[in-house]
């Protein structure tokens, strides 16, 4: 199977590389359509996790639409995945914009910690790679892929432009490490923890886990937390926007401030999603630890 994986992978890159962009996009939409058919697992996810978040904010037709999109920045993210292989930073430069980032020039030349959080949100592979490139050292938090061979890919690929890949098991030391020496720590928050790794907060008006991580670091350190979020309307052209920095207070009561601090990650990713909520990873069973039962019976 992993064999497969890795010449499907390849056929896949191949494809990508060397057909005209008007057939190439023809060809992605068509993929995302067919897996949109045939995943019903997923979609089903994807529909009761925005039933469950907007209630009745939204339309059926206009949650449907979201969900169909959600298949779609995944076929593109993957291509452009594929031809960031080895990229130039020119090129690299060439498809980014940046938005606010004198909040992180600043923190760098103050030689602050740092901390950068965003979540499954648009392409988010590009983002520490435009960190790494275009700003300072960083080390990213991620989970090996079960296929060795694509995760030998995968591990390449992030690891461009001084960037270091922790993993995700026993990766705290190795955040400490990299703040100590002045690299920018990434992670992603925006995923259902288990009860012993999560705090309880709220997201969408619900109670939801959320990993305290940043907060913890951030709180230890004196780091300074910047949310980082990256969006497209074109899948050529990618945005990166910065958030007003997130503080941890340090006051006697420890909990309270972690507490505190991981909600106020949780506002600015809800924030994000809410202005344009079809560039999230709608897939994932974000409240399931606290309301599994919203997801009983979708069979795997």
């Amino acid at each position: 199977m992993d064999r497969l994986y890795l010449i499907l992978f390849k056929i896949f890159r191949f494809t990508v590389l060397n057909t005209p962009k008007p057939i190439l996009f023809s060809i992605l939409n068509f993929l995302a359509k067919t897996i949109y058919l045939f995943d019903i697992s997923h979609r089903k996810i994807a529909k009761i996790n925005l039933d469950f978040a907007f209630n009745d904010e939204l339309s059926n037709e206009e949650k449907e639409k979201i969900v169909k999109k959600c298949y779609k920045n995944l076929i593109y993210n993957l291509a452009d995945f594929a031809k960031n292989q080895g990229i130039s930073k020119e090129d690299l430069r060439k498809k980014l914009e940046f938005k606010n980032e004198d909040i992180l020039k600043d923190a760098i030349k103050n030689r602050e910690k740092i901390i950068l959080i965003t979540a499954h949100y648009g392409n988010w592979e590009l983002i520490p790679l435009a960190i790494g490139a275009f700003f300072a050292p960083m080390s990213v938090v991620g989970r090996a892929l079960e296929s060795k061979s694509i995760d030998k890919i995968v591990k390449k690929n992030r690891e461009q432009f001084n960037i270091k890949l922790l993993d995700k098991k026993g990766a705290a030391k190795g955040m400490i490490n990299a703040l100590k020496n002045g690299r920018i720590v990434g992670l992603l928050v925006d995923q259902n923890t288990r009860t012993k790794e999560g705090i309880l907060i709220d997201f969408f008006g619900k109670k939801a886990r959320h990993t305290p991580s940043a907060s913890l670091l951030a709180r230890r350190f004196n780091a300074k937390i910047i949310p980082v979020f990256i969006t497209t309307n074109d899948y050529e052209k990618y945005t990166i926007t910065f958030y007003e920095p997130i503080i941890c207070q340090k006051s006697q009561n420890s909990d309270e401030d972690i507490k505190n601090c991981t909600q106020a990650q949780a506002d600015i990713t809800e924030k994000v999603i809410r202005k344009k909520p079809d560039e999230w990873f709608w897939f994932h069973k974000r409240w399931k630890n606290q309301y599994e039962y919203i997801y009983s019976g979708i069979v795997k």
